[in-house]
């Protein structure tokens, strides 16, 4: 289960927001509680970004109320708490990797050693590189140690892996699940749906400014995409469509993979139809496909 121990640290109550006739958050709840890693997934334009604005006092909401700490987020107690790491961060270019880190260090009244942050984010061999020269990915993983550095209770991470390779985002998921174990809290947007299924305590599905789903990876996957089964069977296609809970079936090779509600009753169907059935698997399906029959379909998990 989720981990919801204690109050909230941070929280969105009834939160509305609108940029001009386009509704980005529509009166949504969020609740971030301390020690937990939330991923907060969504299409393009769903508001994850508006939200995670919100946290930081970079907006104001519309209607409803924005707690961090149990006070305004804009507050200095509040921010010397916190880390961010945005889409979209401009840093001066003309400034060496080490010497952004002692610049941001500077604005907490605990920051990391200097080393210690550097290794976190892989930065330790291009600590005397200039910002300009650097590469995408190592201008996210310098963005992630500014937002490290300061030693946060609390870490916004919007959309990080974003120009990392494998190995990087490897470590960039190394480094969470470090900050996590140290009971920091975590509020992670991502496109990167095996991301999501890997760290979080709990995922939060946005679509078009509300949220549709809540749960812990599993729970969103078992509610939203069921179960598939492969075999491989002389009945034709057709009547195993017909099954009661089937609800996708399609050919796989030489046999089918169906997709459904409940495994049990469609495989004593199949095994009534076909006691030779045979190559039979039963699986989860991914979060990928829970998060596409969510937002596609308006599912939700009320």
């Amino acid at each position: 289960m989720p981990r919801t121990s204690g109050p909230a640290i941070a929280s969105l109550r009834g939160a509305s927001k609108s940029f001009g006739s386009v509704a980005a958050l529509r009166g949504i709840d969020l609740a971030v509680h301390p020690g937990e890693l939330v991923a907060l997934l969504g299409p393009n334009g769903a508001g994850k970004t508006t939200a995670v604005k919100l946290f930081l006092g970079l907006i104001r909401p519309r209607t409803g109320a924005v707690s961090v700490f149990g006070g305004n987020p804009v507050d200095a107690e509040v921010r010397v708490r916190t880390g961010v790491m945005l889409q979209v961060a401009k840093v001066p270019e003309t400034l060496k990797v080490r010497e952004h880190i002692d610049l941001f260090s500077s604005y907490y009244p605990r920051p990391l050693p200097l080393d210690e942050t550097l290794a976190s984010a892989g930065l330790e061999e291009i600590r005397d590189r200039i910002f300009g020269e650097l590469s995408g990915g190592q201008k996210q993983r310098l963005l992630f140690a500014l937002a490290l550095c300061g030693d946060p209770d609390l870490l916004f991470l919007d959309e990080p892996p974003v120009g990392l390779d494998v190995e990087a985002r490897r470590l960039l998921w190394e480094q969470i699940r470090k900050l996590v174990a140290r009971g920091k809290t975590v509020l992670l947007t991502t496109h990167y749906l095996e991301e999501a299924d890997a760290l979080a305590d709990r995922v939060v599905v946005l679509n078009r400014g509300e949220i549709i789903a809540e749960g812990t990876p599993a729970q969103i996957k078992a509610k939203a995409s069921g179960r598939r089964i492969r075999c491989i069977s002389t009945v034709n296609m057709e009547t195993v469509s017909a099954l009661p809970g089937v609800l996708e079936v399609r050919r796989d090779r030489a046999g089918y993979e169906i997709r459904v509600s409940e495994a049990e009753p469609v495989l004593r169907e199949l095994f009534r139809l076909d006691p030779n059935l045979g190559g039979t698997e039963v699986s989860s399906g991914g979060l990928e496909e829970a998060f596409l029959a969510l937002t596609q379909n308006g599912n939700s998990n009320s």
